[in-house]
């Protein structure tokens, strides 16, 4: 019995991950797909805007959300038996896509694929990391390189690597192949350069493709055949001698809103605070008053983006969530206090 292939995408937090899938969705070319989408935090958010997509191809049934944790940390508890769960079917998808957090490790999970019950019926077809260009353009996945070396000059024996640095790093060194995304938002020249800089951060071999929107055959992406799991370890990570991963270099929470007569002054005040306090991600759906049609909003730092997406349902509560992640020490009292006075004043 041939195996199931799956694919693990991997990218930081808003590389474009979600929509690059329901482009994979609705351009299946006839395979049944099943979904694992797995996210930081604890509201649904891309699950979400997957589901009703209403393609054949990935029925909702076959769309299965984790969202109760970091799924390279909660690999035997909720990846393992979704997993075997998909397997056991009748019939078997085609292909399982496997949609990591924006702050999950890629490499934990590839191993639970050596699991004896899991290793003789799936395998990882491929590894693909997505990118941000426009935020990797920006300089938000690297220290500032001049204070960085005054830093080591200083003191080289410091270690200087910040969290997202190594995570970024963590999930290009496991990649079989890499989007550079969202490169309509950046310069030609400005690509090249990004693109010579990922070329030396990358294994030998591993081919870097540009994408806008997502947008590219899934042909390119599925049936790579490189068998992750069988060279894992081969690829070395910043977290490879850590007995437990953990995520404590990052917060998470959930804002609470109520439903709002006019989004603008709820977007200049996220503006302000994503400045404020550096947050790394803010997504969710807001529930403007008289509008059938729920807001959804995704912000990468300090780029907001915003549109209408379906209607709300009939047996859905009308409520505004927003889920807000950043690194460690993150100001929730400040945040919603602040939000809260700058809607008020509106």
């Amino acid at each position: 019995m041939s195996k199931v292939p799956a694919t693990v995408i991997t990218g930081f937090l808003g590389a474009g991950k979600t929509t690059l899938i329901r482009h994979m969705i609705e351009n299946a070319g006839g395979r049944r797909l099943a979904l694992i989408i797995n996210e930081f935090g604890d509201v649904g958010v891309d699950g979400s805007l997957v589901k009703g997509c209403g393609d054949e191809a990935c029925p909702d049934e076959d769309i299965i959300e984790l969202a109760n944790g970091c799924i390279c940390c909660t690999v035997a508890d909720d990846f393992l038996p979704t997993m075997q769960r998909l397997l056991d079917r009748d019939v078997p998808p085609d292909h399982i896509i496997i949609e990591t957090s924006g702050l999950a490790l890629p490499k934990p999970l590839v191993k639970a694929f050596q699991w004896p019950d899991i290793r003789t019926r799936a395998t990882v077809d491929g590894v693909i990391a997505l990118i941000d260009a426009d935020a990797l353009a920006a300089g938000r996945f690297a220290h500032d390189e001049a204070a960085l070396a005054a830093a080591r000059a200083a003191d080289p024996t410091l270690d200087h690597d910040s969290p997202i640095e190594e995570l970024f790093e963590d999930q290009l060194a496991c990649a079989d192949l890499v989007l550079l995304n969202k490169t309509d938002l950046v310069a030609p020249e400005k690509l090249a350069e990004l693109e010579q800089q990922l070329g030396g951060e990358v294994r030998p071999g591993v081919r870097l493709l540009r994408t806008a929107r997502g947008e590219i055959d899934p042909a390119v992406l599925l049936g790579l055949g490189a068998g992750v799991e069988d060279q894992i370890d081969a690829r070395p990570s910043h977290h490879d001698d850590e007995e437990d991963h953990d995520h404590e270099d990052f917060d998470s929470f959930v804002l609470q809103l109520e439903e709002i007569g006019n989004p603008a002054p709820l977007l200049a005040a996220l503006e302000k605070l994503i400045t404020d306090h550096d947050i790394l991600r803010v997504k969710g759906f807001i529930a403007i008053a008289g509008r059938p049609a729920r807001l959804v909003i995704q912000a990468v730092g300090p780029r907001i983006q915003h549109h209408f997406d379906r209607q709300w349902q009939a047996d859905e509560v009308r409520a505004s969530r927003l889920v807000v992640i950043g690194q460690a020490g993150l100001d929730r009292a400040a945040i919603e206090d602040a939000l809260s006075g700058q809607l008020a004043d509106a």
